[in-house]
């Protein structure tokens, strides 16, 4: 009996009720970009992001990647929320469960029928070194935006993406055209002025790999980063393409219910903490780093009401987190003079934090 033919037609059906709404195949051998991105590495732009300096062989060799691969397989899943209304805002697609994890346990389903059609295959979300943006516009899911996101069609630019390489020759489809046209709209509205130049990001810059990493956030930046506690999603909002009002059909990205007033989350303990973010992309940036960014937003938001609060940990005995509640209060108290919820304490910044 003849071996089973590859069915593309087969594995789109099965990639739409394992939930995605974009699918498109690339070939292996397809050009990357190559002197654009070691250049953009050269320059520092990857800021804190140090893996994209390692195994570049695969990066942007993309047969490296899978001995024998012949095809990419890109999938995309939508994962537009309206936004929760709070005090501050978290990315959307990190507002219910880490979609690494989901989507990776799809990828291998779509997988094991790609082994029935006799091929190898090697999936992967996000954390591989692979330049999936690039791939999925030759796989026609997608663009390239003037903000380097992957903007679709129908669902702009909040795709999620997965990627299956296979060594299943498979018809690829037509790479998208630019439809950025003379639209600057991510570029205007991108609070820190990261994207440097159309399909030029300057990551050291982007909020969302801000306020994402340990560590001290500079003091020019934590006015910009407004309400925005974990990501930033101003580029994607601004984009004309994709932003018609709509939720998710993804359950797994249903946000968790969390507190209303950002004050609240001061008094988490790390149980409290975990409790709220289990399972989510959030969970990543551990306490810490949550009442850093809690304060900052408080900082730019806060009324003298959320003064207590912070005084608490002002005063507390973790010196990383009282600089940030003592940048909160003096913002706080510029702002609202004749505040008289709290008395303004004697502010002094730790010796032990940095500026």
């Amino acid at each position: 009996m003849p071996p089973k033919e590859p069915s593309k037609a087969r594995l789109r059906a099965m990639a739409t009720e394992l939930g995605f709404q974009a699918f498109g195949i690339a070939p292996v051998c397809l050009p990357l970009r190559r002197e654009y991105f070691l250049r953009w590495l050269a320059g520092g732009y990857h800021g804190a992001m140090l893996w994209m300096e390692r195994n570049n062989d695969r990066r942007l060799q993309p047969p490296h990647f899978l001995p024998g691969a012949q095809s990419i397989l890109m999938l995309g899943l939508d994962s537009h929320q309206p936004a929760p209304r709070a005090s501050y805002t978290i990315a959307r697609y990190a507002l219910g469960t880490d979609y690494h994890n989901f989507i990776l346990k799809r990828l291998k389903k779509l997988c094991a029928l790609m082994r029935e059609l006799g091929g190898e295959q090697r999936p992967c979300v996000d954390t591989a070194p692979v330049m999936e943006k690039a791939i999925a516009a030759h796989a026609g899911i997608g663009w390239q935006g003037k903000s380097t996101l992957l903007i679709n069609r129908k669902l702009g630019g909040w795709l999620l993406l997965g990627t299956i390489f296979t060594t299943l020759s498979l018809e690829p489809d037509e790479p998208e055209r630019d439809n950025c046209g003379s639209c600057t709209r991510c570029i205007d509205t991108c609070p820190t002025g990261a994207i440097t130049a159309p399909w030029q990001l300057d990551t050291r810059r982007c909020l969302s790999a801000i306020n994402k990493q340990p560590g001290d956030i500079p003091e020019a930046f934590r006015p910009l980063m407004g309400k925005r506690i974990f990501g930033c999603d101003a580029c994607i909002e601004a984009c004309p393409w994709g932003n018609r009002p709509r939720t998710s059909t993804e359950e797994c990205l249903t946000p968790r219910a969390l507190p209303q007033r950002l004050r609240d989350t001061l008094e988490w303990t790390e149980a409290d903490f975990l409790n709220a973010f289990s399972g989510t992309a959030v969970k990543r940036l551990g306490l810490s780093n949550w009442l850093r960014n809690a304060c900052i937003v408080l900082g730019n938001t806060g009324t003298d009401e959320d003064l207590p609060a912070l005084q608490k940990h002002a005063a507390g005995r973790d010196a990383f987190v009282a600089h940030y509640a003592i940048w909160a209060m003096e913002r706080i108290l510029a702002r609202t003079p004749c505040a008289s919820a709290a008395p303004r304490p004697q502010i002094s910044f730790p010796e032990t934090t940095g500026s």
